[in-house]
């Protein structure tokens, strides 16, 4: 397919990353249209713009979206991606999920690459901070009957960002869900579904509330087990065991996630995915076996977790608030790797060039 770019006449030369996260918009978009019959066409990088919508397309009645997120880096005067082709694939897997249209993962990272180049200045090049960038897929055909869509958008737009956590890798407090779950094993929890994240909005409301940062999602079957939190997966160290927990069809099987796991089995050490309850974190502090708390996520990259708050102000200090020694360490080799200050064989394969 052709990919038609049509460039801003005066494009911008520098732009400075926001306080607030996603606010500032790259000067270019990529839009690409789909029809049954005909399938994806018309792919173009143009300078942004708003949408154009009939009142009737079905994303606004049945919210039929999907979306991911990914970042790209600087490092003297070269721009990098991290794990592009990763990224398409599962918003494929999402895709299918919901009875959307699959792209084509190698012409997407291709069209992905044109776009963070021409738009290179919004690529920052202070310490710590990048271009986020949002690939994502919407419903359009205009009908307000409850049906599969016959025609979509594939959109790309990009804003550069600091730390997701003003804070930056200083500990989160983080609030425990009890009343609401995120997802079930048979829904769309395994899928970067924009319900998803509608439906958690009154658990980060509620974290929010209780002055926190984020809301931890307990599994909907026995409302015990940990999923995952707002915008990452979570991790624990328990009596020098490190344990997230597993992959079951409503957990999201998060980019930065896998990539924290081969980091840490690549330095020795011995991941536990499986089930771990709340209970089982809260004997653990008991005991005073519970080490550290951090979660992983494209936005977030790594979060320290320095405190647990529960629906009945119960808390759990962990580690005195401090960044412990493994999180801080997979924080420093994976930014390492991603920003190309880190230049581990291992993982060339993560890094695509622009």
């Amino acid at each position: 397919m052709e990919l038609k770019i049509t460039r801003l006449d005066n494009s911008t030369q520098h732009v400075e990353a926001p306080d607030h996260f996603g606010t500032v918009m790259g000067d270019h978009m990529f839009v690409m249209h789909y029809k049954d019959g005909i399938g994806w066409h018309d792919a173009e990088i143009k300078p942004y713009e708003n949408l154009s919508l009939s009142p009737a397309a079905q994303i606004l009645h049945y919210g039929q979206a999907i979306f991911e997120g990914m970042k790209a880096y600087e490092n003297n005067g070269e721009i990098q991606l991290f794990r592009p082709n990763e990224n398409f694939e599962r918003l494929n897997r999402s895709a299918k999920r919901i009875a959307m249209p699959t792209v084509d993962v190698d012409f997407m990272v291709d069209a992905l690459k044109q776009l963070v180049d021409i738009d290179r200045a919004f690529v920052p090049t202070e310490e710590g901070q990048a271009l986020y960038i949002r690939p994502f897929m919407i419903a359009t055909e205009p009908q307000v009957g409850l049906d599969v869509s016959h025609e979509y958008q594939m959109i790309i737009i990009t804003s550069p960002v600091k730390s997701y956590f003003r804070g930056g890798l200083k500990p989160i407090d983080i609030y425990v869900e009890q009343q609401y779950v995120r997802a079930v094993r048979g829904g769309t929890g395994f899928a970067k579904v924009a319900g998803n994240y509608a439906g958690s909005l009154i658990g980060q409301q509620k974290a929010a509330d209780k002055g926190c940062s984020q809301a931890m999602w307990l599994d909907g079957v026995e409302r015990k087990y940990i999923e995952e939190v707002g915008s990452m997966n979570i991790f624990f160290k328990i009596d020098g065991k490190i344990i997230t927990p597993k992959l079951n069809g409503s957990v999201l099987p998060g980019i930065t996630r896998k990539s924290v796991i081969e980091i840490l089995q690549k330095q020795g050490y011995t991941v536990e995915e499986r089930p771990i309850s709340i209970d089982e974190v809260i004997e653990a502090h008991e005991k005073g076996t519970l080490e550290e708390i951090f979660g992983t996520g494209t936005a977030v990259v790594i979060a320290s977790v320095g405190k647990l708050v529960f629906e009945d102000d119960k808390e759990i200090i962990v580690n005195d608030k401090q960044t412990g020694e493994l999180t801080q360490d997979i924080y420093d080799t994976l930014t390492g790797i991603q920003f190309g200050d880190i230049n581990d064989e291992r993982c060339h394969h993560w890094i695509e060039k622009i």
